[in-house]
């Protein structure tokens, strides 16, 4: 038996098992947490706070987007809020490795995290989180849900939101950046004052090059455009701010 059957047939079992385990309390959950409809209105409550742009569906840049789902969460576009497939395997490989290293959350689920359960996501907040965003994908859209997350999310030390990240680190605002700067923000909210610029450019050059990798992968862009988006800064400095990002 080849170890991609073999693989396969762990997570099957796995998933199975979460079902089981997890179908009762989900149940319960359905009925005590809130029904997901006031998304929006929390969502401008949290960016509200942050002092930053709430962006529209169609401000968030494509290729910006299929950086976010290539490195974040590859099945985005086909799942109901929870990526079964992918948390079966964050479950098994800490199961195997004796550790909580795998998240497996969707992009759905890290923004109910966010604007429902105050960033956290362990123990019972998880279940929480996975009905939560379950809800919240029969309420709004993918697109919606993509610019939520892009306008909430921590983009740096610090730093919440692609739009004011963008003037940040490039002075720029987020429809004129290119392609190595769109994948620096989407690397960089994996561990954002890991990755901030600002702070440690080698581990956000690093990032920016496993964001450009998957990218390929995905086949969303060619070897030799990821080569040469690779050979830009990270970082670009400026005494003059952009007119543009004054109204950030």
């Amino acid at each position: 038996m080849s170890d991609a059957l073999v693989t396969l047939r762990r997570l099957l079992v796995v998933g199975a098992l979460i079902v089981a385990a997890l179908a009762p309390s989900a149940a319960t959950l359905w009925v005590l947490t809130p029904s997901g409809n006031d998304i929006q209105d929390r969502v401008a409550a949290v960016t509200a706070s942050h002092g930053v742009r709430l962006l529209a569906p169609n401000e968030v840049p494509k290729l910006l987007a299929e950086a976010v789902v290539a490195t974040e969460d590859e099945r985005f576009y086909s799942h109901h809020g929870v990526d079964s497939i992918g948390l079966a395997r964050a479950l098994l490989f800490d199961l195997t490795n004796l550790c909580m290293c795998e998240g497996g959350s969707t992009i759905t689920e890290q923004l109910v995290k966010d604007v429902y359960l105050n960033g956290s996501d362990r123990g019972y907040n998880k279940l929480e989180d996975i009905v939560l965003a379950l809800k919240v994908e029969g309420v709004i859209g993918k697109d919606q849900i993509m610019a939520d997350y892009l306008s909430e999310i921590t983009t740096g030390y610090g730093k919440f939101g692609v739009s004011s990240a963008a003037c940040a680190y490039f002075n720029k605002p987020l429809s004129n950046l290119d392609l190595s700067q769109y994948a620096l923000l989407a690397g960089v909210t994996q561990a954002p004052s890991l990755y901030d610029p600002t702070i440690d450019p080698a581990a956000a050059r690093a990032r920016r090059a496993q964001v450009l990798a998957s990218m390929v992968s995905d086949h969303l862009i060619t070897a030799d455009q990821a080569a040469a988006a690779g050979l830009e800064p990270v970082l670009i400095t400026s005494s003059n701010t952009n007119p543009a990002c004054r109204q950030i």
